[in-house]
């Protein structure tokens, strides 16, 4: 019998076409979506549980995001190198960098899971102070279960990366479809038959992640994907040339990542202090809202890889063309993603088992989500990877930061408290950071100072 290749050969660098980026767009939206029904799952099927419970994985997975930032930052800094060298066509130095993002990513999560076993309840206390003790034992047990997924996660978000960065998208995609079938069925299985509740949701969650490292890793090792070679990942070799390298656009992605959710911890502080009806309204919103900007992560996803490739072979002219196409065509999916959840936000928000209180705010939310978002989410969210696959991460982090700390914390604190908004200022003040994104990172770009960046060594 013949044997069926998964791999696909990605456009080189100056040579991309509407076919071969819709090739790489459409598996990385399917895969966006597919990211997002694991958390709808989760959240939808644990609701039966009762609000405590939606509320305890709800707070949880602020401060997963936020540790888990700082491996999704390295596998953020490989793909800009691996995608640099691809586009050189410097196939040996790509297989090199993959392998050393690959061991830092590994190294990393194993030191945050040891941190988050040893410090659960007191990180949860020191970060939300006084919580519902059904809340915080809901939190507890999700967040112990689900730290053992971390080191599976940094796998596979590394060799997820990988494949991307060769332009071979499709290999995720259906990795991610087989994670959500496994979740899916593991939620059904633990919290409805054998009635776990949040420790079924959360061991779903531990065994699809490590299936989903185990599978990507085996495929790398088999050769799917022409452009890198893992062979002798095994016999650990550092390069620290080529890991300093990951690091440039890594660390400051990664403080950038962790800043914003540093911020959204403090955000959500302040509507933890307007009841559990609020807690619980934010976390279905946050759900329902995930559903409309992961379609737009996947435009953003792509720029890592084409304008990567374009970069390491520099051909600029390229990488402003494609860069310009892609933020088009985000737009036009984010107003299509927010027009939607507009229109149905009231049945949305009935699949959630939620008081009538909690449903009427939920709403009230996702109306300011849904209203002014895709104004400024492509240029607020999709860009600046166009300034980070050139090396300009520096410039992103400190804007990022900027944003954050002023429009979303200050600013929520303003609209909440001193304005009179409630949670409701939350979201507002979120618009205003998109706003103030969105202009400084355009500017960076049609300035052009993100060109003659450095991120790989030559001759290495």
């Amino acid at each position: 019998m013949k044997k069926v290749s998964l791999s696909v050969s990605p456009a080189s660098a100056g040579q991309w076409n509407n076919r071969s980026l819709f090739r790489l767009l459409w598996p990385l939206i399917v895969e966006q979506i597919l990211g997002v029904t694991m958390g709808v799952a989760d959240t939808v099927m644990v609701s039966r549980v009762g609000e405590h419970a939606v509320s305890g994985i709800s707070i949880v997975d602020v401060i997963s995001i936020l540790l888990i930032n700082a491996f999704t930052a390295l596998a953020t800094g490989g793909a800009v190198v691996v995608s640099q060298y691809i586009g050189r066509k410097d196939t040996r130095s790509a297989s090199l960098a993959s392998k050393q993002l690959i061991y830092i990513n590994t190294f990393v999560s194993l030191t945050l899971m040891t941190f988050t076993l040893l410090l659960c309840r007191p990180l949860l206390r020191l970060i939300y102070g006084h919580l519902d003790d059904n809340v915080m034992r809901a939190a507890q047990t999700y967040f112990l279960i689900t730290a053992f997924s971390f080191p599976a996660l940094a796998i596979y978000n590394s060799n997820a990366a990988l494949f991307r960065s060769a332009g071979n998208s499709r290999i995720t995609m259906l990795v991610a479809l087989l994670v959500n079938i496994l979740n899916i069925g593991g939620n059904a299985l633990l919290i409805y038959v054998y009635d776990m509740g949040v420790a079924g949701a959360a061991l779903s969650t531990l065994v699809s992640r490590s299936v989903a490292a185990v599978l990507t890793m085996a495929l790398l090792l088999s050769g799917h994907s022409p452009s890198i070679s893992l062979k002798g990942i095994f016999k650990i070799k550092l390069r620290f040339s080529i890991i300093r390298s990951i690091l440039n656009v890594g660390i400051p992605s990664g403080l950038e990542n962790s800043m914003f959710q540093l911020g959204k911890i403090l955000v959500s502080r302040i509507v933890t202090h307007f009841g559990t009806v609020a807690i619980a309204a934010n976390a279905v919103t946050n759900v329902v809202n995930s559903m409309s900007f992961m379609p737009g992560q996947a435009f953003g996803m792509a720029l890592l890889t084409v304008v990567g490739q374009c970069v390491g072979a520099r051909d600029y002219a390229n990488a402003k063309k494609y860069t310009a196409k892609l933020i088009k065509q985000s737009y036009m999916v984010m107003f299509i993603c927010c027009f939607t959840i507009l229109l149905c936000r009231t049945p949305l928000v009935s699949l959630f088992n939620l008081s009538p209180d909690s449903r009427t705010l939920a709403k009230q939310f996702l109306f300011v989500y849904g209203a002014f978002t895709p104004f400024f989410w492509p240029l607020s969210f999709a860009l600046p990877n166009s300034l980070k696959a050139a090396g300009d991460a520096k410039y992103c982090m400190t804007i990022a930061g900027v944003s954050m700390w002023v429009f979303r914390v200050l600013g929520a604190h303003i609209l909440a408290y001193a304005a009179g908004l409630g949670a409701l200022g939350v979201w507002c003040s979120m618009i205003l950071d998109f706003c103030f994104r969105a202009v400084c990172y355009t500017r960076r770009w049609i300035k052009g100072r993100w060109m003659g960046k450095t991120v790989i060594v030559e001759g290495k």
